[in-house]
């Protein structure tokens, strides 16, 4: 079971359609995958159809109250992939972690009921580096962090990165950037192109070669409840997040 976290402290960045759509293009690829929505905002959750509202068990209550993820865990509409839905009280969590013993460890210890059930566990991680994010990447293996093609877009990730590596230092020996991805990128923009070629030169294969273009018909999709796969299977987004599946497959750390 690989459990890889979709991590940028930004946000606009393109992180919770790269968690939805990577999650559903594994499992096209029949790959049994959990999604884990771990942002308050809930958007990976209604981007599948589901209300959060509704929810009673949630990664809230699987944290924070004792209640089984297992319990959590809704089947979507797309084969292979189930959800863990987010709850708003997700927004105060911080506050309630901060007192718990191991509290970057919550998460890791909830998932481990998990562990062989699911051949990918995908975690859409807040926008921020607080003690959400840190669960998200104490509890991770693997990290993908995706990059905006625009030029502010890089100013953050050095922050990013540094974060990411003290965790393995001191809280996730096993953490591994698994790979950059670069988002809403455009290509009849030079800037598009200028930003990626300086990610390729500074970080070189860490570079996903599967590049997410700016496209209105994935910003549609979470709308209809839907991924950019079921939405729009032949469109440029499907067809780049199907290419980026692959390429995780084969980078298995």
């Amino acid at each position: 079971m690989r459990i890889i976290a979709i991590a940028n402290q930004k946000g606009g960045v393109g992180k919770t359609t790269t968690a939805l759509s990577l999650a559903a293009s594994l499992a096209e690829l029949n790959h049994h995958v959990l999604l884990i929505d771990f942002d308050p905002q809930a958007n990976a959750t209604t981007g599948l159809g589901f209300n959060a509202a509704e929810l009673t068990s949630n990664i809230y209550t699987c944290l924070l109250s004792g209640d089984p993820i297992e319990n959590a865990i809704r089947p979507s509409h797309e084969r292979n992939l189930s959800l863990v839905p987010s709850s708003i009280n997700l927004a105060g969590a911080e506050l309630e972690l901060a007192d718990m013993d191991r509290r970057e460890y919550v998460l890791q210890s909830r998932l481990a009921s998990l562990d062989g059930s699911w051949d990918y566990i995908i975690i859409d991680s807040p926008p921020s580096l607080g003690l959400l994010t840190l669960n998200t990447l104490t509890a991770a293996h693997e990290v993908i962090v995706p990059i905006q093609s625009e030029y502010y877009a890089l100013e953050g990730l050095t922050n990013l990165l540094r974060t990411i590596s003290l965790v393995k230092q001191r809280l996730n020996p096993n953490l591994a950037l698994l790979g950059i991805l670069v988002t809403m990128f455009d290509k009849r923009t030079i800037l598009s192109a200028q930003v990626k070629d300086e990610l390729v030169k500074h970080f070189g294969e860490t570079v996903f070669t599967a590049v997410i273009p700016r496209s209105i018909r994935m910003s549609e999709a979470p709308s209809y409840g839907k991924t950019i796969l079921e939405y729009d299977t032949l469109s440029t987004g499907a067809e780049a997040y199907r290419h980026l599946a692959k390429e995780v497959e084969h980078r298995e750390q």
